[in-house]
């Protein structure tokens, strides 16, 4: 699939912030709540990953605050610096009003993970949570993360992770339903999951890509899109994937499938 210009992704996720839809036709602080609420139900490995204690006295980035509610974590925190940013102005603005909502105040911009907007050796700790992999070169990314941190900081990033269910749902639905079965998986990820070119690694990959680290660790988890929970599935909707929800066996795929999670949950040492 050719590459996917900047301004795609960024129109996307314009239109349709994730999360965006546990908050439709609420008011902003009780959507906020919903939003928060449903994101850390569907996804309760977050704070183990993140950690969010952990950013008391340091100097914290954030790339790709989305709707803010992680961001708002960090700065519950009590960091010594917290800085963000996102590709999206309508994210910006997400974050910078919840932020302003409850008392803190944004340090929170537009910008681009693959040219951060940052001196060398800047930060303690870099989290980001399912964003690099929007991004046309996440080698890049991967790259800037390492540069702005000090030696011995740290960077939690999630990425996607291949094969997963998820994809093989998607490859099953665009690829064999379709009569493509040849199709790849990389090419049903950036044609069919979320914003255009989406990418996904294999765990050797997500090794390779963060090799420039002293240390990295890497850990696969089940998602809510493996296991067809909460909202899943916004852009494939249909009475199929109504049906998929139904019969889907989540405890048996919990005890016997987490190899095959979508998520790739990366902790790297500089």
């Amino acid at each position: 699939m050719a590459e996917v210009d900047k301004a795609s992704v960024r129109e996307f996720w314009d239109q349709a912030p994730c999360g965006e839809i546990y908050a439709e036709g609420q008011s902003q602080e009780e959507g906020l709540r919903l939003q928060r609420q449903a994101r850390f139900a569907l996804e309760p490995y977050i704070p183990d990953f993140a950690r969010f204690p952990e950013g008391k006295g340091k100097d914290v980035l954030e790339i790709g605050v989305g709707m803010g509610i992680d961001h708002l974590e960090w700065a519950r925190s009590g960091p010594r610096c917290l800085k963000g940013i996102d590709l999206t102005p309508k994210a910006v603005e997400y974050t910078q009003s919840r932020m302003r909502s409850l008392g803190f105040t944004p340090d929170v911009a537009v910008g681009d993970a693959e040219a951060l907007p940052f001196s060398p050796d800047s930060f303690d700790l870099v989290y980001s949570y399912g964003v690099l992999h929007h991004t046309r070169d996440t080698e890049r990314a991967v790259t800037e993360v390492h540069r702005v941190l000090r030696p011995s900081g740290k960077a939690r990033i999630m990425l996607y992770h291949k094969p997963s269910l998820v994809g093989l749902m998607l490859w099953g639905r665009y690829a064999l339903l379709s009569g493509r079965p040849w199709r790849g998986l990389d090419d049903i990820y950036a044609a069919h999951l979320e914003s255009p070119g989406t990418r996904a690694f294999t765990v050797r990959g997500a090794q390779e890509l963060f090799a420039a680290f002293s240390s990295v660790e890497v850990r696969v988890e089940l998602s809510f899109g493996d296991l067809l929970l909460g909202q899943v599935g916004q852009r494939h909707r249909g009475a199929l994937l109504r049906m998929a929800k139904g019969l889907w066996p989540r405890s048996f795929i919990r005890r016997c499938c987490r190899r095959y999670g979508h998520l790739l949950l990366i902790e790297a040492v500089k």
